[in-house]
């Protein structure tokens, strides 16, 4: 049996269950799903603060997950639709690591040119900027979002649906050429086979996506191991665990 790492950069523990609920369904009987809550930060990321501080407690997440005796993973997800520590955690682990934002972007990306539908007003310019930086910004046709948070969403599911068809059409309407829809957010996971049926483009569930790349990925020729953890200096003032990842 593998193992993934899902890594929630939230403090929500309802968030996480959420995660844990859609991508073991995604990943099947064998595979084993193991997710990392923050203990630090913020329950829903939400702006650049609390994004910021998410790229932390992601990496916090991996080191935790890295203990003695214990069979280790053989990819990591980071569960947040906007991949805090991506290019981090890349940097410190010996497995693959992706994260909702950047497998929901290649899914969409061989499909034509995409949007993106999620919650939280904020959010708009901090994705227009990661997929840019992750090399799609050409494919990206635009970013609409509702008022609502994501956490806001995941709290109502029926006004989370109703909310985001109309957005979804918005879409549609706004922004030129689109092939296909990326509904983000971990909060908004199961939400896309809802609102489907309404919209005549591919609806692509953050979550899933996620998944799928993630132990596609596992699945390739992996990488010569490190010898030595990653970081060849000593961390101070962080965790225990994280500080373990350095050298004194």
């Amino acid at each position: 049996m593998s193992a993934l790492l899902l890594i929630n950069p939230n403090t929500s523990s309802a968030i996480s269950e959420l995660l844990r609920t859609h991508a073991q369904a995604a990943a099947g009987p064998g595979v084993e799903v193991r997710v990392q809550t923050a203990r630090f930060g913020a329950p829903y990321i939400a702006c650049e603060a609390s994004y910021a501080v998410a790229t932390h407690a992601a990496l916090d997440g991996w080191a935790r997950a890295l203990v003695p005796g214990e069979r280790r993973f053989d990819t990591v997800l980071i569960g947040c639709f906007g991949d805090p520590g991506l290019h981090a955690l890349r940097e410190a682990a010996t497995v693959p690591v992706t994260g909702l934002a950047e497998a929901s972007f290649i899914a969409a990306a061989r499909l034509g040119r995409f949007a993106i539908v999620t919650g939280g007003e904020r959010w708009k310019p901090m994705l227009e900027r990661l997929a840019l930086g992750l090399g799609f910004g050409a494919a990206l046709a635009g970013v609409e979002v509702v008022t609502a948070t994501g956490a806001e969403l995941a709290a109502d599911p029926l006004m989370a649906q109703e909310l985001l068809t109309e957005a979804c059409a918005a879409a549609l309407r706004r922004f030129d050429g689109v092939q296909s829809l990326i509904l983000g957010g971990a909060g908004l996971a199961g939400l896309a086979a809802r609102i489907q049926p309404d919209i005549a483009v591919p609806v692509i569930d953050s979550v899933l996506a996620g998944v799928s790349h993630a132990l596609a990925l596992a699945a390739q020729p992996a990488p010569a191991p490190q010898a030595l953890p990653a970081f060849d200096f000593a961390w101070r003032g962080v965790s225990p665990e994280l500080g373990a990842t350095g050298r004194s």
